[in-house]
This record gives structure tokens, sequence and C-alpha cells, in this order.
């Protein structure tokens, strides 16, 4: 079967970490991202609103939303900065509109484009190493309102460099303590996160912004004072999945599925005790069933020479649509055949569907519950769902 051709030798991934101040439900740091497929850009915005709760959140909101769409259109820095700083609305308290941000734009051939505005300076970890980086100091004029001053970035991106975004709750964090009289700082911040690369250099962006977040929140003595927040853009090697789920219509085909377990380039995976029986029968490796960990809702996962994970068909993959439609976070999910899917699909970025089109009769059972989709429409949903939320690339192949 013919996949997608990795066309780059660095794929870009993106996540964040964030814990709000105090018991607030509604934080007032903002994280998004927006992949422009077509363009095969990586926008990334990280804003802190004036203070916190739900005042500060729509602050940097509003913040975050024009910033992507500024830098969507390639506008110039300057101006798509004034924009933002000549829409944000006047605190009625404190009588200034106020939001900082760091806007992160990263094209197919990997160059780079930042935009900072008073949030602590991203930083670029190369090789274990914090890259010094060249900054151009721009001032912004502003209608009826003092000036304010941005910085502009710009670079080349290699495999293995991280960008990382913070906002003033991990830099600050500590403050006032006893070891930490001036808080954490950029350049502790900065020591902290090479020895976290040199301790794993392939630390997945999610884990790495995880852990500074995690070291924050210790700072504070385990509180947050403020809200913490850390974003984090790794350009690696492309990771690839292929998610195999029900028989080939031709039988003349069963050879294909042991062909893909065998020759596949990345880790793979069996929704369907049907298909898994083909793929045991054309290779010889016999399934072994994993009772370890029992969910009732959910029948037990297995293993198999060659394939990282197999489970049942249409139950699991119905699960994992819901949990990435509901964009749960994975670390706060049971562990289940559902959970472990859409962990390894999250930890992936190109995610390959090979779907067998042979009709289960067991399936159109009219007493069925009607969320049993039929199969192709559940992968489908699923496609769209890791490309939309997700950022991943995604092809689908039936057979």
């Amino acid at each position: 079967m013919n996949f997608p051709k990795i066309t780059n030798d660095c794929c870009v991934e993106v996540d964040f970490s964030q814990k709000n101040c105090g018991k607030q439900r509604i934080g007032g740091d903002v994280f998004l991202s927006r992949k422009l497929k077509e363009e095969r850009r990586v926008i990334s915005v990280l804003s802190d609103g004036l203070g916190s709760g739900i005042k500060a959140g729509v602050l940097a909101t509003l913040t975050s939303v024009m910033g992507i769409s500024y830098m969507s259109s390639f506008r110039d820095p300057a101006k798509a900065a004034r924009s933002i700083m000549d829409t944000l609305p006047v605190c009625s308290e404190r009588h200034i509109s106020y939001s900082t941000f760091s806007m992160v734009d990263v094209d197919f051939e990997n160059d780079v484009r930042v935009v900072e505005y008073d949030n602590p300076p991203i930083m670029v970890a190369r090789g274990g190493e914090i890259l010094p980086l060249q900054r151009r100091q721009v001032e912004v004029k502003r209608t009826n309102k003092d000036p304010e001053t941005i910085s502009l970035i710009d670079f080349h991106a290699l495999a293995g460099d991280r960008i990382v975004m913070l906002s003033d709750g991990v830099t600050q964090s500590g403050i006032g303590t006893k070891n930490l009289p001036f808080g954490w700082g950029v350049e502790n911040t900065g020591a902290y996160v090479q020895s976290l690369i040199r301790k794993d250099s392939e630390i997945s962006a999610h884990d790495l912004a995880r852990a500074l977040v995690d070291k924050a929140w210790l700072n504070n003595g385990g509180k947050a004072l403020d809200d913490i927040t850390c974003g984090v853009i790794y350009f690696r090697r492309p990771r690839q999945l292929i998610v195999m789920t029900g028989p080939p219509y031709d039988q003349r085909k069963d050879r294909l599925l042991a062909d893909l377990v065998d020759n596949f380039p990345g880790k793979k995976v069996i929704c369907g005790g049907t298909t898994a029986n083909i793929v045991s029968r054309e290779t010889g490796h016999p399934v072994y069933v994993n009772l370890e960990r029992i969910d009732p809702d959910l029948p037990p996962s297995s293993t198999m020479q060659g394939v990282e994970l197999i489970t049942e068909g249409i139950l699991t993959v119905g699960r994992v649509a819901k949990y990435l439609e509901e964009k749960r976070n994975p670390d706060a999910l049971p562990l289940n055949p559902a959970t472990k899917i859409v962990r390894m699909m999250l930890n992936s970025d190109i995610i390959n569907f090979v779907v067998g089109t042979r009709v289960n009769e067991f399936h159109q059972d009219p007493n069925m519950p009607v969320e049993l989709e039929i199969r192709r429409n559940v992968i489908k949903k699923i496609a769209a769902l890791l490309e939309d939320h997700y950022l991943k690339e995604t092809s689908i192949q039936y057979i």
C-alpha cells in the first residue's frame, strides 16, 4: 500500500501545560495553536491577561485569537501588535488594557518568526543548550496611548530544537521564599530545561511543558500563586502510526495486512478480533490476551509479535472518537484499550488508517445501540478530529 511520503525531515509537535491561580476555574493565561495545512505552517500564541480569573481569561483569549489571525495573514508584526493593543478593553479597576503575548509562526521550511510583548522571553533549546537569540526592538505607536516596545526574532529551526514559551507564573514562581527570594527567573528556568533535555533527549513537548509547570508549582510550595503556563514547540523526525481495523473485502488481500505488520516503518495497532486473527494466521504469530487490567465497558487488549496493541473493534474505536471529540486529557483517563490508542495517536505525527470493507453482519443488527456507527464513518470522524484539533496528518485507505 502507498502511504503519504514524508516530505520534510522534521515535523512540528506542539503541546502545553497549565495550572490556574489558586482555585480559579478559569485561568488568565491562554495558549492557542493553529495548523494551516495548505500552507504547511503552525502558529502558536501564549497570552497572559491582566490578573486572573474570568476577566483575565477574556483578555487573554481575545489576544490569542487576534494574534493567530494576524500571524496567519502574514500581517506586519508591529501593525498586528498595535491592533491587538488598541482592541483590548480597559480594565475598570486599574484603568489599563493589558495582555502580554508571545507569538510563534513556523513555516514548512522550519523558518521561525517570533513576536514578543512583555512575556518572559522565549527559549530555544538545541542539543541541551539554550541558544542566544538576536532580538530586534520595535516601537509600536498606539492610538491615544503611550508607545510600547515589542521584540522580533527570526531564526531557522533544526531537528531536535525546542521552543519554550512561558508565562510569568513560571519565571516568578517561588518569589519571596528563602531559596528563591527574587523568583525562579529566566536563567534558572533555562538551566532546568537543559537538565531535562540532557536527561531525556527525546522528551516530548507535552512532558517538557508539564515538567516545567510542575516545577514552578513546587517552587511555590505546591500552590499556584499566579497562572502558570508553558507551551513547547518541538522539531523532530516524524513518528508514524498505522491503525488496521476490519477484514479486507477480498480474502486474497489478507496477506497485505501481514505485510504491513512486517514492513510498516512505525508503530502498529489492530482494532478488531477478526482482523487480528487474520494477521496471526498469515504471520504465524499467536495472539495473547492481556488480563492484567479489565475495564467493564471495553474488552481487554491483546499482544502479538510485531504489533504494539490489539483491541476489540467498533466499541473501542467508538470510545477513541469520544475521547478525542471531548478533548479529554489522556493522563486523566482510566487506563483502558481506548486510552492507549489515544495516547499513541497523540504521540504520533502521521496516523495511517487501513479500513477493511467486508461487512460484519453483527453490526447491522437493528437491536445494536445507535452509537455503533459503520466502521468507516467512525474512522473518518477520528481522522477529522486528529487533523482539526490535534494538528496531525492522517490518511485513510480502504481494502
